[in-house]
């Protein structure tokens, strides 16, 4: 069955993804959701960070050659983000950022997105980039929007609202990248264990879930980490032996992982009339390294855009020509997927299995009436 699935997705991709690159033609489509709300880091960043005082911002070109626009927008890609898509399936566009002066009023109505580049879990995670959306700060920063949409809304209204909204949160890679990873930096390697670490990120986690929760969010897909140790920024320390990944980075990502796949099913059970989707974004990314012929990839080791060993040392600069054909890479900098890549998690986020998905896929949670 598996195998089979699998088969339908690299079809999928190859038949579909010049489509959807170009311009999310499902957009337009009877929505399925009222709004998308995004919490997140810079997988799912459309622009916040280009009005934060932070060195971490994609607002140069080449980031972007591959929008609709052909111009950089603040996403930390070629092109389209997971989100970008994932709008598109479910039929409205992806939301505008949260710092923008102008998400205002009716821009408010599809959603926001609060996602930040160089965000966390935890409030110091990524401070030496400068200004960003903490997880702690894109709550408070929804609490803002919802503050807006009372006076747009009656109460009934809102709360219907909301309940037909999905929340997509992708945290947990800066916290290990930004943060655990950077012993010179910051100090929680010395202070937690792996395992320790892993279960201070997800009690971190679970309260601002619960957080979000309680004022009037009911449906929300919590992103794992993906195989942070495939990475270009990862492989080009040098530390992995020839052809493999970082083993032990990727190691210490199951406590992570597999608690927040726990947390899912305990935050199903004690708050019915919500739904709680864990996506298994490190499998499905393990699937494209390991099958990549599968998905039109011929290049999983390196950037398309970045220098060094793996293309991974110095990550994407501002001119910097990138690799002529971008499908063909798994990676497009030093951190971030391609939009070839995009496009595939957000396929098997909508309409995965319950490997993928769990214990439901983004359609059938979209379908729910709460």
């Amino acid at each position: 069955m598996m195998a089979d699935y699998d088969r339908v997705v690299g079809v999928a991709v190859l038949m579909l993804f010049l489509q959807l690159s170009i311009s999310v033609d499902l957009v337009g489509a009877s929505p399925q959701v009222s709004a998308l709300f995004v919490f997140g880091d810079s997988i799912v960043d459309t622009g916040n960070n280009n009005f934060l005082n932070s060195i971490a911002k994609a607002n140069y070109w080449p980031y972007g050659c591959d929008s609709p626009s052909k111009f950089p927008n603040g996403r930390f890609c070629n092109g389209q983000t997971v989100v970008d898509f994932l709008g598109g399936m479910l039929g409205i566009p992806a939301p505008p950022p949260f710092a923008d002066p102008a998400t205002t009023g009716a821009r408010l109505s599809g959603g926001v997105s609060y996602a930040s580049a160089a965000a966390g879990i935890l409030d110091d995670t990524g401070r030496h980039y400068g200004d960003r959306f903490t997880l702690s700060q894109q709550v408070v920063n929804f609490e803002t929007t919802l503050d807006q949409l009372r006076t747009m809304m009656t109460p009934a209204n809102l709360t219907r609202y909301l309940a037909k909204s999905v929340a997509i949160m992708v945290f947990g890679s800066n916290d290990y990248i930004n943060n655990y990873l950077m012993p010179s930096l910051y100090p929680s390697s010395f202070q937690y264990s792996p395992s320790d670490f892993g279960n201070l990120l997800l009690n971190h986690y679970a309260r601002q879930i619960v957080a979000l929760q309680s004022v009037g969010l009911r449906k929300f897909f919590l992103a794992g980490v993906p195989p942070l140790g495939c990475i270009p920024s990862q492989l080009a320390t040098g530390r992995a032996p020839p052809g493999r990944c970082l083993d032990y980075v990727n190691q210490m990502l199951g406590t992570f992982n597999e608690g927040l796949r726990s947390l899912a099913g305990s935050l199903n059970r004690d708050h019915p009339g919500s739904v709680f989707v864990y996506g298994n974004t490190y499998g499905v990314v393990g699937d494209m390294l390991n099958n990549p012929p599968r998905f039109g990839f011929r290049v999983v080791n390196a950037s398309c855009c970045g220098s060094g060993r793996n293309q991974g040392q110095i990550t994407c600069m501002p001119m910097e020509a990138p690799c002529s054909n971008r499908n063909w890479y798994l990676f497009w900098d030093a951190y971030h997927t391609t939009e070839a890549a995009n496009y595939v998690m957000a396929f098997r986020a909508y309409s995965g299995p319950p490997s993928d998905c769990f214990p439901i896929n983004i359609q059938q949670m979209a379908s729910i009436n709460l």
